[in-house]
């Protein structure tokens, strides 16, 4: 049997290295804001001896690590993952509502 996939809208973010500017200010949505003060996004360490600047992600496969340019997507059960920019790319395209 073969399948296609449902269309469905998410919500997602470029990373850039950062959530906030330079004024302290967060500059991703609402959603990723709260997912970080949750602690569900949040800085931790790749390596033991490593300090804690990597974004990582607590799903329910486990934690994911974000790379700089990584999508971060907010999936239809409100779930967070991240996604290769190659693969966001050809998986996504901007939703316009008034389409």
């Amino acid at each position: 049997m073969k399948y296609k996939k449902k269309p469905v809208v998410i919500e997602a973010f470029k990373y850039d290295g950062d959530l906030r500017g330079s004024d302290g200010k967060y500059y991703v949505p609402d959603w990723a804001v709260d997912a970080y003060e949750k602690g569900i996004m949040h800085y931790g360490a790749l390596k033991p001896d490593d300090p804690p600047c990597e974004l990582l992600i607590d799903t329910l496969e486990g934690i994911h690590h974000v790379s700089v340019g990584d999508y971060v997507i907010k999936g239809i059960a409100g779930e967070l993952y991240p996604c290769k920019p190659d693969i966001f790319e050809e998986s996504y395209e901007l939703y316009d509502a008034d389409f």
